[in-house]
């Protein structure tokens, strides 16, 4: 009895396994489109999260989003701040750091978005001084214990 797979499913299978010419030690070549931030419909820290952070830092926050592998240097596991600042989450550095006002010395150029800038770009001050303020509230729900 002869064999009744589609074509496209062989070619799938042949790129998806090497046989496409491509070396397996050559990494993934992966490129991040820029899109222009837009404001969410709501202030919450998780929906925030989602729309502006996940990206990178990943839905669970440990850095390994599915842009993360196109950036230079790994965004950082969230999860581990309190962690790395002998239990105890530092929120106005956190915010600083959202906001753009400090420069991680991990991000050299600041390739992390300045959100401050970007959430003063769509509303006011006061909001988005919330908007840094509730991302921040939110990241550290995510601390591990």
């Amino acid at each position: 009895m002869k064999s009744c797979i589609p074509q496209y499913l062989l070619l799938g299978f042949a790129l998806a396994f090497g046989l496409g010419g491509a070396r397996a030690q050559d990494p993934p070549k992966v490129s991040i489109k820029s899109v222009k931030a837009r404001p969410t419909r709501t202030l919450d820290g998780p929906t925030m999260f989602h729309e502006y952070c996940a990206a990178c830092h990943g839905d669970q926050a440990q850095g390994n989003g599915p842009a993360a592998e196109a950036l230079k240097k790994a965004p950082a596991d969230l999860t581990q701040i309190a962690r790395k600042n002998g239990g105890k989450f530092p929120k106005t550095q956190v915010m600083r750091v959202i906001e753009g006002a400090d420069v991680v010395a991990a991000h050299g150029s600041r390739p992390m978005p300045v959100w401050g800038n970007i959430f003063r770009s769509l509303e006011n001050q006061s909001v988005a001084t919330l908007r840094v303020n509730m991302l921040a509230d939110y990241i550290e729900t995510l601390q591990a214990k």
